[in-house]
Order: structure tokens, then sequence, then C-alpha cells
């Protein structure tokens, strides 16, 4: 672990920029279907028994999941993994823990088809839309009407949009250096050179790529992450690193949702994956540096449109 994070420094230090990035807003995208995405994104309909939407795990007013260990699907069924954030979901280079879907479209389509999140299948799901007032809306828009791929690919627009920028700390980096209290900078500085950043980093401050939950420590983790996937010893307990934008908001913590709080997260964090000793004091700094990273939330029904 030790030579990953001095080669994330060297390269680092051979570029000489920042290994974090700002949310810079997309605007190449299409309204029609993002107002669409949007009307399908809260609609209960989508489930085979009309009482679940995708905003019912990922309220936008509430970080983008649920606060919820574990969340309940159709039936009152609780499902075993911890909702991630679907906020700047689009910035990451996978979708689910385990990343078994590569883009957000092929991840609308799982939800729908659990048995114990939305629970139903799309043949089903296109008969009862093609009922609605959904038909028009989507021929509108594609030629193809309403069908598997239209349907995702509308959610998919309208969570494209999903994002928070604007945080402190991407004032920070965009040149304001009084964006940050001066304990939140020395936080920065030791979410840095503990190490932290060498998975953290980029423009979703995380979501970029695989990494093994228990590096130094054993994690005692449930789940088997990609090994899941892929069958393949290396992937046992490797997960996708998770965001950490508006981490402050996104309690519980870890696929298994092993606690809600922030400052114990980093703890563990600091145990399992560097090893190194971080005093009282280094964590409540670190902390008030996670919380320099929520941005602008976007409340139920309303979207950062650049």
């Amino acid at each position: 672990m030790k030579l990953v994070i001095l080669f994330f420094f060297t390269l680092l230090s051979l570029f000489g920029r920042e290994a974090i990035t700002p949310i810079l807003p997309d605007t190449n995208l299409n309204s029609q279907k993002i107002t669409l995405g949007k009307k399908l994104f809260f609609d209960t309909r989508l489930s085979e028994n009309n009482t679940i939407a995708c905003a019912s795990c990922h309220k936008l007013s509430e970080g983008g999941d649920d606060n919820l260990q574990f969340s309940f699907g159709i039936n009152a069924q609780e499902g075993n993994i911890n909702a991630p954030t679907v906020l700047n979901a689009v910035y990451n280079f996978r979708q689910f823990w385990d990343g078994r879907a590569k883009n957000l479209q092929e991840q609308a389509m799982g939800p729908i088809e659990n048995p114990i999140e939305m629970g139903f299948n799309f043949p089903d799901l296109i008969v009862k839309l093609n009922k609605t007032e959904y038909k028009n809306l989507f021929s509108h828009i594609y030629s193809e009407g309403i069908t598997k791929l239209s349907i995702t690919d509308a959610i998919a627009e309208y969570e494209k949009t999903l994002i928070t920028p604007n945080s402190a700390f991407d004032k920070y980096l965009l040149g304001d250096k009084d964006a940050l209290t001066k304990k939140q900078k020395e936080g920065y500085e030791l979410f840095k050179s503990k190490g932290c950043i060498s998975c953290h980093n980029g423009v979703n401050i995380g979501g970029n790529l695989y990494s093994k939950f228990g590096v130094v420590e054993n994690s005692k983790s449930k789940s088997l992450g990609r090994y899941n996937i892929t069958g393949k010893k290396r992937d046992i307990y490797f997960f996708k690193v998770p965001s950490l934008r508006n981490i402050a908001h996104t309690a519980p913590y870890f696929h298994d949702g092993r606690t809600s709080s922030l400052k114990k997260a980093i703890s563990i964090m600091a145990e399992l994956q560097t090893g190194r000793f971080v005093s009282e004091e280094e964590l409540k700094k670190i902390e008030l540096f996670l919380h320099s990273l929520s941005g602008e939330l976007p409340k139920d029904g309303v979207i950062y449109v650049p």
C-alpha cells in the first residue's frame, strides 16, 4: 500500500496538479429526455405493485440515498447492501458497489428487474406504460416508443443532471482560498498525507477504481464484492471506491452500512486501508474537511440545470 501511495504522489509531483478536480456541469444534455426521465424517476408505477420508485431509495434532499443501512423494496423486502448515492453518479467509472453496470443506463435496469426492489419485468412494464400517458410522451422523443432501452435512457439522462457543484472545496480549488477554514485546510493536508487521496481522487473524489476493503486488516465483510461478478479469487472483497462528495449527508457508510458516524468511518478506513495511526485531533480535522465536500443538493423534484 505504501508503494501505491508513493507512486501516486510521484505522479502528482511530475504533473504538478491537484488530484481532485471541481465539478464542471455538462451542458450537452437533452431537455425533453430530462423531463421524461424525471417523471419516471419519481413514478411508483415502475414497480410491480405501484409502491416503489427510483426516488424511494434515492431521496435527492437527503444526499441521494435513503439513510438506511439496507433499503426496502416491494412488499417490505429488505435488501442486503447499502444504497449508494445517485448524486454525481454520472462521474463514476462503473455503477453499483461491485461495478456490474458500466453506465447509468445499465444501472437503471437493475432495480426495476430485481425481485426484492421494484420487482417488475420489462415486457410487462412496457405493456403497463403503453396504457398510460407515457405512450404519447415517449412517441414524441423516441421513434421506437416505449422499450427497455428508451425507458432507461430517459432515466439516465435525468440522473446526469443530479450533480452537486459549488461545494466549499470546489470553490477552493477554483481559486477562493478563503472558502475553507484553517482546520479544513489542515484536514485536506492530512487527507493527502495519510494516503486517503490515493483512492479518493478525481472529480468525484472516488468512484474511479476498485479497491480491496481491508488492505491492511480483515474487514470482516459478509459481501465478497467483485468476486460475486467475476468468480476470480483476486476480486474477493474488492468494491468500487465510493465518492466522498456530500459524504456528510450519506450515512450510514460502506457497502454494509456498518457505521453512521463519519468520524468512525474515517477511523475504520485508516485502520483497514492504510494501517496508519490517526489521532483524535486529526480525525476531527479530516471530518471537517469532508464536510467541505457538500455541494448544492437538489431538492425533491428540482434538478440542477446548467
